[in-house]
């Protein structure tokens, strides 16, 4: 099969053209919220042993650099801080989401992103502008991907293709050496198979890392005349995605996730908070708990956990976690806390099944409800519940700023949460340069 591609430079130049100015007000305001998001990922993505792993890598094959990046003492050179970042960015599987991709676009160009803008000592307003771009690229190249390909190829997939893009951008490319790095980015881009890691969660996950890191090498590989030919939305099938670029915003479509863990756990997990706040029992009042939901999400992993990876892919742990302590954060999630006799014993009282009526309605909505059995004999049914957090909230600024408080409170002071929410909220022409070294301060290892 001959492809045709048009390279007339459409997307290239909305890439790098684009400025703070051209967004709409509405589209500027998620830019500082998703920031903030991001920023919860990595700070709590520099506890977990993923972020570790990726620093030693880094540091031992990539050279040294002047970036400073969230969590880490040491200096890095570009290639080396993108990687990085794209260990830290998933660990704890609280970033955002976009439904219809069936992953995590934020995550998956946020390595290059940061590396290259602290590398240019870039302001804040400047990072959230290619924010933006990034969200917009990233989520079209993977709504084409997934038409073109006809197989669920998950976050490290199209995230290399929007590192590429927001390196290219960073770095002051032209249309010709950004479209070759994006063709190029496409091409080698790991072909992450999503359910593999739900059935067999590990660290493979959602392939943030390895999609940065092609990412990476193609835009500056590039640089050094690597050459490509085309990619998929310089097909006549997908210009209809390139039409829509700056009139139709893929950013107002992410979802974000209050709960460390797979987005497929969060209904149940907000259910059964509900219930418990509503008629007042706790875990030792429960006998049995039934989960019904959509068969991707029963597929989860109901193994015990000895990993933070194991435990997050999973349904099991997360919903009995939910049950014992009314929460799933990284105080429920992190490897030492998978000891935890409570939650063990409950997990052995939970059962999952899959609701033709919820299944019918995925991927478009992902609906659960439960079922509570109390010891004294009472029996409690909650209503359908999608998981928080959708674009359908309309999900506000606010709601981003109390999830960053609540989920960084056990790993940063609220004196430095107030300063960097300043910052994010405020600096906009500060160097981003300042924001990681202030937050430094406090979680550098």
């Amino acid at each position: 099969m001959k492809y045709e591609f048009n390279t007339d430079y459409v997307l290239e130049d909305y890439i790098l053209n684009t400025k703070w100015s051209d967004l709409p007000e509405n589209i500027r305001d998620r830019a500082i919220g998703c920031g903030i998001d991001l920023m919860t990922a990595l700070i709590l993505g520099s506890r977990g042993r993923q972020f570790a792993a990726g620093r030693g890598f880094v540091e031992k094959f990539c050279g040294e650099g002047d970036i400073e990046i969230p969590g880490s003492k040491k200096r890095y050179n570009l290639f080396g801080a993108t990687v990085a970042l794209g260990h830290s960015s998933n660990s704890f599987d609280i970033d955002d989401g976009h439904n219809m991709i069936k992953g995590h676009p934020g995550t998956s160009f946020v390595g290059g992103l940061m590396a290259s803008a602290l590398y240019k000592n870039l302001t804040w307003r400047e990072y959230l502008t290619s924010l933006v771009i990034g969200y917009e690229v990233t989520v079209r190249e993977a709504l084409a991907e997934q038409d073109h390909y006809q197989f669920l190829h998950s976050t490290g997939t199209y995230g290399a293709f929007g590192t590429a893009a927001m390196i290219g951008r960073n770095l002051g490319f032209t249309r010709e050496q950004l479209n070759n790095a994006l063709s190029v980015a496409e091409y080698h881009a790991p072909l992450t198979p999503v359910m593999h890691a739900v059935n067999f969660p590990s660290m493979n996950k959602d392939g943030a890392p390895f999609g940065a890191l092609v990412g990476a090498a193609a835009a500056l590989d590039t640089l050094e005349g690597e050459t490509g030919v085309g990619h998929i939305l310089e097909m006549p099938k997908y210009r209809s995605y390139l039409e829509s670029l700056g009139e139709r915003y893929e950013i107002m479509n992410l979802y974000f996730k209050p709960f460390t863990c797979c987005r497929w756990a969060h209904q149940p997990i907000q259910a059964i908070i509900d219930l418990e706040a509503e008629h007042g029992f706790g875990a030792d009042d429960v006998e049995e708990a039934w989960v019904h939901t959509f068969d991707s999400a029963a597929q989860l992993s109901k193994i015990v956990p000895h990993t933070t990876d194991e435990a997050q892919y999973n349904i099991a742990w997360p919903v009995a976690s939910a049950i014992v302590h009314g929460d799933v954060g990284i105080d429920q999630i992190i490897d030492e806390a998978l000891d935890d006799p409570a939650v063990l014993a409950m997990m052995k009282r939970l059962h999952f099944d899959v609701d033709p009526e919820m299944e019918a309605q995925f991927p478009a909505k992902r609906l659960a409800w439960v079922e509570i059995q109390l010891k004294d004999g009472r029996n409690f049914k909650s209503k359908v519940y999608a998981a928080p957090g959708e674009h359908t909230d309309n999900i506000s600024r606010q709601w981003l700023i109390d999830k960053f408080i609540r989920r960084t409170a056990s790993t940063i002071s609220g004196e430095m949460q107030q300063k960097a929410l300043d910052f994010m909220q405020n600096g906009l022409d500060r160097p981003a340069r300042e924001l990681i070294a202030m937050l430094n301060e406090e979680i550098a290892k």
